[in-house]
């Protein structure tokens, strides 16, 4: 039986479709004993106004700790994440700029570097973790890299303290000088994973009168494909089919309710209006992108530096950056909690959807090295260091993992950055203020 390529695209009309990695992709079978690899993923995903750290950090370290009540959301995946505390970004801090700690927060949040604060238009910070990657390794996946976010935001004018909302809005940077810009609309993320930049007016529009499916358009391709596949790769196929359909339906069901609930927000069509809805939505196109080996770069913003967003699902009615300069007041920092607890379910979310997909003998996150957290930590000091960082995933049995990594004194969080580069085969030799590699990622 021929073998298939990992970039193999099922076609039909101006659509291109992933595929996930199947048996057959492989140079040899399974059944030869072969050792088979998979592609290294690599995400980051930023939530704004830092955290209760008496919430977030660990009071014992390796591998006996217990999990604070932060993170206890995230109790069914201790085995599959490390905890590391004592990592800083020092060019968060003024440096001599005065106040604007929170556009400071999500721009060197990736990058490791001071952003520029000017009073006109131009900018400049740093290339941020995932551009480095990107731009070494981005040309062995159809797309280089996938930025989502909840909410887009301005790039143009000031919104903290003098710095650009470029600054604000953004933590990942092609150059230091060009931000990345994130999709927020679901609808067009997924279609984005699909599409080949060839489909015609005339059929988006067919497409979207008859509501047909973006499988109703392959099929056919798909079909053809399945008469190659063994059984295993057979069921691998229509369970990722059902995925792509349940996901697709999801999406359809969101811009409706948008539409129909809050046309007052006039809020782009397929942006959902509910939170929660938003957020898992973005969690699950990321899933499905690495998935389907469209990418293996990706990024996503919970919130813009600062965000004011409220919680109300939660019962915390004020907004988030308000209640974050909470002067140590119980009654403030108890709302906040909330807030931590629900954006760590949140990822508690994303780490189950990868561990639903299976890869060989593991599963996606086995495969993935995923960063969760914030450029700051105490938002109401106002702190850059000791921040809020979780890494999740195996990355194909380089990290290891189940443990509380405190690493005692302020390390570059880029140290990190250097030793996830290295595992994405990207040869980089420092990004940042990298100083080094973090060794503490392996016993």
């Amino acid at each position: 039986m021929a073998n298939i390529k990992r970039r193999t695209m099922l076609r039909g009309f101006g659509l291109c479709m992933g595929l996930p990695l199947l048996d057959i992709m492989h140079s040899k079978s399974l059944a030869s004993s072969a050792i088979v690899t998979y592609p290294t993923r690599m995400a980051f995903v930023f939530f704004a106004n830092g955290a209760i750290m008496d919430s977030w950090k660990p009071t014992s370290q390796g591998s006996q700790y217990e999990l604070p009540r932060t993170l206890e959301q995230l109790k069914e995946h201790k085995s599959e994440i490390n905890v590391v505390t004592g990592l800083a970004q020092n060019w968060g801090r003024a440096h001599g700029d005065g106040p604007g700690d929170h556009a400071r927060c999500a721009s060197t949040y990736l990058t490791g570097a001071h952003p520029y604060k000017t009073s006109g238009a131009d900018i400049k910070v740093g290339v941020s973790v995932d551009q480095a990657a990107a731009s070494r390794v981005g040309d062995r996946t159809r797309i280089p890299s996938l930025e989502l976010g909840l909410r887009q935001g301005r790039n143009a004018g000031n919104c903290d303290s003098g710095y650009s909302c470029a600054y604000s809005n953004n933590i990942s940077w092609k150059t230091d000088r060009t931000p990345m810009a994130k999709e927020i609309n679901p609808r067009l993320a997924f279609e984005r994973l699909f599409g080949d930049g060839k489909e015609s007016s005339e059929s988006q529009k067919k497409r979207d009168f008859y509501k047909a499916s973006i499988l109703d358009l392959v099929k056919r391709d798909a079909q053809q494909l399945k008469k190659q596949l063994g059984v295993t790769d057979q069921r691998k196929m229509d369970e990722y089919f059902q995925s792509v359909r349940e996901l697709e339906l999801r999406v359809l069901r969101a811009q409706d309710a948008a539409n129909v609930a809050t046309p007052e927000l006039k809020l782009p069509s397929s942006v959902p209006s509910d939170f929660q809805q938003h957020m898992h939505l973005m969690y699950d196109i990321m899933a499905l992108a690495f998935q389907t080996d469209v990418t293996r770069i990706s990024t996503l913003m919970l919130g813009n530096a600062g965000s004011n967003r409220s919680y109300k699902m939660v019962g915390v009615n004020e907004g988030h950056h308000q209640l974050s300069h909470h002067r140590n007041d119980d009654a403030l920092m108890e709302k906040i909690r909330k807030i931590d607890e629900y954006l760590s379910k949140g990822f508690s979310y994303f780490l189950k959807k990868l561990k639903s997909v299976s890869e060989g003998d593991g599963n996606l996150l086995d495969h993935s090295m995923i960063v969760y957290g914030s450029g700051i930590s105490d938002a109401n000091r106002h702190s850059h260091h000791d921040l809020p960082i979780v890494v999740a995933g195996k990355a194909n049995g380089t990290i290891d993992t189940g443990r509380h990594i405190d690493l005692g004194k302020e390390v570059p969080l880029n140290n990190l950055f250097l030793s996830m580069l290295d595992r994405m085969d990207a040869g980089v030799t420092s990004i940042g203020d990298s100083s080094g590699r973090l060794k503490e990622l392996r016993v």
